[in-house]
């Protein structure tokens, strides 16, 4: 009811579903109990509930209440800012945007997103334009009991809306009792552009981000279009350095049409803002691109010092850093851990610890949590890459095929999926399958960008050892960013490490001598004409 009428109480709404629930069991037993329930306390009045021990907090998107579909991404902005915000606080843990965010959308009941997402309070809310004028909500709920510990509402200029993000922060620190880090005149939520078209086009572009795919081409342009209204607006000039990076990662761009563009909007962003996160991880994931291997760590962790809950830098420098570059599997297992508990219901960071996982070799435990990863979001070509990688280690080549197939249907028959179906095959005994597949992208390499790190694995997958090589060195030469995963400790691409044209590579890139795994020709968790490759789940 709260979520789509203004003025019902928390409370109402929950006492309302609860008496109609569709089991008589969860009813209440009796209308004097519905009456109580459905009675609560005015915000603001002494009967509030105090603040729960637990000081621990999730932000629900703020929902749009309007039928302007614009105002959806200023829902979702707002309880951004109030997140980074909050994230400042010591002593108080706030749940990740992407878990918060999986509840959007969903009637799920308060008691059940407390639980899990491991939090004590929830702050909810909405949104509604009306003219020029802007209705904001929002309501402090503590989840055991559903009382309100807090709620307000601003009729404001759109102007407002960072003064509003700042006193709801605020506001939530003193209901919780949380130290404002010695400093009352602490400034929570920082506004980092004046104006309003551009912060709500970056609002779009990191909602466009975060689905990965072709929502990138999309996050590309609201990024642009941020940045052309306000050329001073860091986070935009980040956001565009991420994008680039991100479609050159994927193999959508080739580096000469992605590295040159977001090597330019990173460094512009740290010379405009040199105070924020995503500045220097969008610098970190150039220098990696770079091959400045001490550049990247160094501002890896400037960027994890600045906001130590920000899941993209600890997943970029657990796994492309520490575990790629420097071969240091425990740590990078340890920092996808950690994103992961930020993060409990988003894929992508289950999915990049499943990878670790299976980069040291420990793939029932990649089966696990990559099996977990697809369940979150079964439509991310990412964690069905990943949960086809992680079956494939564990010699259940049945099954990776399966979920190979699936990727490949939702991506549009990307590379990666295709390369990695390749290499299955060819582990499988059927090197028919291994070298149509071989075939084809090597046609499709002739009308459009295919890495030829992704070219090179397939070579190796059907013996064509010095094709591989040579694809290899052309990678080196275009600095295709999929070449480090390649020298990290593939199996198809260690069986290339004994030739003397494999060394020259690192070489070349000046990776660090650690990162020289102990990988032999033949992972052990893959063993061609072991019984169980054959198998289903």
């Amino acid at each position: 009811m709260s979520s789509v009428r203004d003025g019902v109480p928390v409370w109402g709404s929950r006492a309302v579903a609860r008496a109609l629930a569709r089991d008589p069991a969860e009813r209440y037993a009796t209308a004097a109990q519905l009456a109580a329930a459905l009675i609560a306390p005015e915000p603001g009045s002494p009967a509030e509930r105090e603040a729960p021990t637990d000081k621990s907090i999730a932000v629900l998107p703020f929902t749009n209440m309007s039928s302007d579909p614009e105002i959806e991404y200023f829902g979702d902005g707002i309880a951004e800012e109030i997140i980074n915000a909050l994230a400042q606080l010591p002593g108080l843990r706030v749940a990740g945007r992407s878990s918060a965010f999986s509840f959007k959308g969903k009637r799920e009941d308060l008691r059940v997103i407390g639980d899990k997402l491991s939090v004590g309070t929830v702050l909810e809310g909405s949104v509604r334009k009306a003219g020029a004028q802007l209705r904001i909500t929002a309501q402090l709920v503590n989840v055991a009991d559903g009382y309100h510990l807090w709620s307000e509402r601003f009729d404001r200029e759109p102007e407002d809306v960072f003064a509003i993000q700042e006193e709801i922060a605020r506001t939530i620190a003193e209901r919780l009792q949380v130290s404002l880090a010695g400093s009352d005149q602490m400034t929570l939520v920082r506004p980092h552009t004046e104006n309003l078209e551009a912060y709500q086009l970056y609002l779009k572009g990191r909602g466009f981000i975060n689905r990965r795919g072709v929502a990138l081409w999309q996050a590309l342009e609201a990024f642009r279009a941020a940045f052309e209204l306000d050329p001073q607006y860091a986070l935009a000039s980040a956001g565009l350095a991420d994008a680039y990076t991100l479609l050159g990662m994927y193999g959508v761009l080739s580096p000469p049409d992605a590295l040159p563009h977001a090597r330019a909007a990173a460094r512009r962003s740290v010379e405009l803002g040199p105070e924020l996160a995503e500045a220097h991880n969008a610098v970190a994931g150039v220098r990696l691109w770079d091959w400045d291997w001490a550049g990247a760590d160094r501002e890896f962790r400037k960027a994890l010092q600045l906001n130590p809950s920000y899941v993209q830098a600890r997943c970029w420098h657990g796994m492309f850093n520490l575990q790629w570059v420097h071969g240091r599997d425990e740590e990078g297992i340890a920092e996808a851990a950690h994103a992961v508990e930020i993060e409990p219901l988003d894929a992508y960071p289950r999915s990049m610890l499943a990878l670790a996982l299976s980069g040291a070799r420990r793939h029932d435990d990649a089966v696990e949590e990559a099996s977990r990863a697809a369940r979150l979001d079964p439509d991310a070509y990412f964690s069905q890459i990943i949960l086809a990688a992680a079956y494939h280690g564990a010699g259940r080549l049945a099954d990776a095929l399966a979920v190979y197939e699936r990727a490949l249907a939702i991506s549009g028959r990307h590379p990666w999926g295709a390369a990695g179906q390749a290499v299955v095959y060819a582990d499988a005994s059927k090197p028919d399958e291994a070298r149509a597949i071989r075939d084809e992208l090597v046609r499709r390499s002739q009308r459009e960008y295919v890495q030829p790190t992704t070219l090179a694995m397939l070579s190796a997958a059907v013996g064509a050892r010095d094709e591989a090589l040579a694809l290899l060195h052309q990678a080196c030469d275009e600095h295709d960013p999929f070449l480090i995963f390649a020298l990290y400790g593939v199996p198809t691409t260690a069986r290339l490490r004994e030739d003397p044209r494999f060394a020259e590579i690192r070489e070349r890139m000046g990776l660090p001598s650690s990162q020289s795994r102990r990988v032999s020709s033949t992972d052990p968790g893959r063993q061609p004409g072991d019984d169980r490759n054959q198998g289903g789940s």
